[in-house]
């Protein structure tokens, strides 16, 4: 406990010791996941923290807020570096290249935007969606991301000339979230339509359907292994699944009120 209003996202550094979160009282906390203890607090966003990732270095994080700005944090120092401005509506997604060089942010203006973080700036602008993009992942090689949205559709961008590659259909509402498979061969989606869905990101292709959920699935998680992966709904529960049978294993409860991330 921290925050004083809605924890809205969380990430857990590579090597497992620290997490970050961000909140809807504009802040994100720093935390030892040993413990449990509160290690520092970063302040400076002016909206509700909507999204954070941490590269891999363990020495950067990158906050996405609705302020319409994304922030580069030294999270050693507790420090802002760096302000990212551009989109015109909330930022709601932000995911950092495996070489830690370039970001990639999704807004409600129904754009992302590829950004350099060494200097801040904006590189590249990904158009296509119809309606607002609500997450973003990149794969490991890097060269590739995939975004999701409210149009229904997840899209395969090139990350280095910012083409849309492919387009994913399949989902009959907003899609919240998107995973990609260690491997980089697969990924999975959640959506409002209370499903997850897991994708080819070779052939573009829909390979199974996860459900069980009995209300919009809001965040999915892939475990290292690829073998797994967790879901957070509005249903209050998280689901483990077998990503290779596509068969739900356990379901976990105990919050009071809507899962927002894993």
């Amino acid at each position: 406990t921290g925050h004083s209003f809605h924890v809205k996202a969380v990430a857990i550094a590579p090597d497992g010791k620290t997490a970050i979160s961000g909140s809807s009282d504009h802040t994100l906390k720093i935390w030892d996941t040993e413990t449990g203890r509160e290690l520092k607090t970063l302040t400076g966003h002016s909206g509700e923290v909507k999204a954070v990732a941490i590269a891999s270095d363990e020495k950067t994080a990158i906050s996405a807020s609705d302020d319409n700005t994304l922030k580069i944090w030294d999270t050693e120092t507790v420090r802002e570096l760096k302000t990212l401005t551009g989109h015109t509506d909330q930022v709601t997604a932000v995911a950092i290249a495996p070489d830690g060089k370039t970001a990639i942010s999704a807004s409600r203006d129904k754009t992302l935007k590829i950004w350099d973080t060494e200097t801040g700036r904006e590189l590249k602008t990904l158009t296509g969606h119809t309606d607002q993009v609500t997450a973003v992942a990149i794969a490991p090689d890097g060269k590739t991301a995939i975004s999701a949205s409210w149009d229904s559709t997840l899209k395969i961008w090139d990350t280095e000339t910012g083409r849309e590659l492919k387009t994913l259909t399949g989902h009959s509402s907003f899609v919240t979230a998107v995973a990609i498979a260690p491997d980089g061969k697969t990924a999975i989606s959640a959506s409002y339509d209370k499903t997850l869905k897991i994708w080819d990101t070779e052939t573009a292709s829909e390979l199974k359907t996860l459900t069980g959920h009995s209300n919009s699935v809001l965040a999915v998680a892939i475990a290292p292994d690829g073998k797994t992966a967790i879901s957070a709904s509005y249903d209050e529960a998280l689901k483990i699944w077998d990503t290779e049978t596509a068969s739900e294993l356990k379901t976990l409860t105990g919050h009071s009120n809507s899962v927002l991330a894993v």
